[in-house]
């Protein structure tokens, strides 16, 4: 299938690295013009002087913070004062791992701020521009642990749940403006992140990395960690025309196969 998004403006989260990066990547490559977000200004320059341009794109980067509310709130308000947006991804870097006997209440506060209140702010600003021109698409990236919540995730399994259940009622209020919602449920990818879990988890059990890698892959059905470039795909069709009766859904993708609608 040839997904063209020629003329369409996205606005890709966590883009300087892993699947955000490959999310922004694939978008530019089917024709958006691709706005990327992250901490990192170098990280950002060096990705869109790599984004393609065949299709008259022009693209751009926003400097935020994910873990400072009040600053990101305030680079995304100034941002949608003078754009908008068709396709949004809300993605972020995810809380810190541990068990619930780990985590304080400040914890859980923070972990709250990181992932559900900058996707909502977002999506909020957002959808002004979305609901003026009848057409959007909102893909919030979300873990397959909210459905089998991990023992080592209690702030990611706890408010990914709440980003999973919000973006189903979303969905339920914007579908009248040709607007879609959906929530992709990351398995395990071959990112920085899933290796800096692997090894904190190894160390917690005091086994070898190895057995961790192991015991995961037991677990996916393709017997391999998925590649980001995938994960692109997935997004781009959800952010293309071709998925316009798709929407409330959350989509699991493990080891790069998709699994169920």
């Amino acid at each position: 299938m040839k997904i063209s998004l020629k003329n369409k403006k996205a606005l890709v989260g966590g883009s300087s690295r892993g699947i955000g990066r490959a999310i922004a990547q694939q978008l530019a490559a089917s024709g958006a013009s691709v706005t990327v977000m992250a901490r990192s200004e170098e990280q950002l320059k060096s990705l869109i002087s790599n984004l393609p341009t065949d299709s008259g794109q022009q693209h751009q980067y926003l400097v935020v913070d994910y873990s400072n509310f009040d600053a990101y709130k305030k680079s995304i308000a100034t941002f949608f004062k003078t754009n908008t947006v068709d396709i949004l991804v809300n993605n972020t870097q995810g809380p810190s791992a541990g068990g619930a006997l780990d985590k304080k209440i400040d914890d859980y506060q923070e972990a709250f701020d990181l992932l559900f209140k900058t996707a909502v702010f977002t999506t909020e600003q957002a959808l002004k521009g979305m609901i003026s021109q009848k057409y959007g698409r909102i893909i919030n990236v979300a873990s397959v642990s909210i459905k089998e919540p991990l023992s080592y995730l209690a702030l990611s399994n706890s408010i990914r749940a709440a980003v999973v259940t919000w973006s189903k009622t979303l969905a339920s209020d914007v579908g009248k403006y040709n607007i879609t919602a959906n929530c992709t449920l990351t398995g395990y990818f071959n990112t920085e992140r899933l290796k800096q879990l692997n090894g904190a988890k190894a160390k917690s059990l005091g086994i070898p990395l190895t057995e961790v890698e192991n015991q995961m892959l037991s677990n996916v059905p393709v017997g391999r960690f998925g590649d980001p470039t995938e994960y692109g795909h997935l997004v781009t069709f959800l952010a293309s025309e071709h998925a316009s009766f798709i929407t409330g859904t959350n989509i699991p993708i493990d080891g790069g196969l998709l699994k169920s609608l």
